[in-house]
């Protein structure tokens, strides 16, 4: 008696299953933008992981001043964002917004927002335990110049008031652009016992001990208390090996990727790789850089004129780099990129061309192939991809 209906529920099933296999195509993701001129804040959108595409509208748009960079939390349950807001723009004052994300909708919902103490924030991280939020003040004027800030962040992911701030002198070396501190960005150490800050102004990475016991006082100087670097180079970005034995930091003044040990919390440079060597200054512009999902490649973006995005190898051992591919990003200013959830594509913001370009890459080998879609958006500077 049950034989007959046994092919529906196999059809049954099977459509479920397909069902599945089709939500499971897609991912929701999230790019932060300036909002001069026609961008509103930022912009969810659905990306189907087979082909490549980022979906014809947005999901969500959340009007935001500027929201610039987007910080996670692990759990994916909140998004922290620098609002890099200062003199001149709509908003002057620097910021730092929290939203809650909605388990099955990944609906935004901003719970808070805190005045940063600086001008143009531009990077932010969480430290271990999530208990502080770390905050990069650029400030591209000289006057009051740039700083750290360390805002504290409550149970339900609301920010709290900045509980610290530090400045550093600046190199000087260039008049222009190293006048004062630019603080750039703000990582911790795997084990969250350091927190490195990366200064383009004083041309040193500056090292704390993190306490998240100290609510007053989170942050203190280590010993050595900073890391020195090449005259004029200008230090951005920095990242950390998986393992922790080996940091990477580009110099975006000198176009250059840094290769460090880390010796107890110490930076110990061990190579130096140039992005554009033998090229006029204003082909050099080190800018973000990111591991492939399994740590076998680093991919580095130089927003110089060649306007770049560069594949390394890394080698497992010493750390250290060797060049694979050169790949024009097709755009003019690549802020940020980001691998899709699959690892077979690259999303790349170029900001000044208004356009998230995606590329196709190889898992296998590193290397980046043809150009899938070149999606029209205001000023993308940060992208970012939900989990399933």
């Amino acid at each position: 008696m049950k034989k007959p209906f046994m092919p529906l529920l196999l059809a049954s099933a099977i459509g479920l299953m397909s069902a599945h296999a089709m939500a499971h195509d897609g991912a929701d993701l999230l790019v932060g933008t300036y909002t001069g001129n026609t961008s509103e804040g930022i912009y969810r959108y659905n990306f189907d992981t087979k082909t490549g595409q980022i979906g014809a509208k947005p999901l969500q748009v959340v009007k935001s001043e500027n929201p610039s960079w987007l910080t996670l939390s692990k759990d994916q349950k909140h998004l922290f964002v620098v609002n890099e807001n200062g003199p001149g723009g709509k908003d002057v004052v620097g910021k730092a917004s929290s939203f809650t994300i909605d388990p099955k909708t990944h609906d935004l919902t901003q719970i808070s927002q805190v005045e940063t103490k600086g001008d143009e924030p531009t990077f932010s991280s969480l430290a271990k335990g999530e208990q502080h939020l770390f905050v990069a003040n650029y400030a591209v004027q000289p006057d009051p110049g740039g700083s750290l800030a360390v805002l504290g962040i409550d149970s339900k992911g609301q920010l709290q008031p900045v509980v610290q701030q530090e400045r550093h002198e600046a190199s000087k070396v260039n008049p222009e652009r190293q006048a004062s501190s630019h603080v750039h960005s703000v990582v911790s150490s795997p084990d969250g016992r350091f927190v490195y800050v990366q200064d383009l102004g004083a041309d040193k990475v500056f090292i704390y001990h993190y306490d998240a016991n100290n609510k007053a006082h989170p942050l203190t100087a280590a010993a050595p208390g900073s890391v020195q670097l090449p005259p004029g180079s200008g230090p951005r970005h920095l990242l950390f090996s998986k393992d922790g034995k080996h940091a990477y930091l580009t110099m975006e003044m000198s176009g250059q990727v840094a290769v460090f040990d880390v010796k107890t919390g110490n930076l110990v440079r061990k190579q130096l790789v140039d992005l554009a060597a033998g090229a006029a200054a204003d082909h050099k512009a080190g800018a973000a850089l990111h591991f492939s999902a399994d740590g076998k490649f680093l991919y580095v973006t130089n927003r110089g004129k060649a306007s770049e995005v560069l594949v390394y190898s890394v080698n497992k051992a010493s750390g250290e780099l060797k060049e694979l591919q050169r790949r024009s990003v097709e755009g003019v200013e690549p802020r940020e990129f980001t691998f899709d959830p699959s690892g077979k594509f690259l999303l790349i913001a170029n900001q000044k061309s208004n356009q998230i370009v995606v590329l196709k890459r190889d898992p296998a080998s590193g290397k980046l192939g043809e150009t899938v879609q070149k999606f029209d958006i205001d000023a993308p500077s940060d992208v970012k991809f939900l989990a399933h």
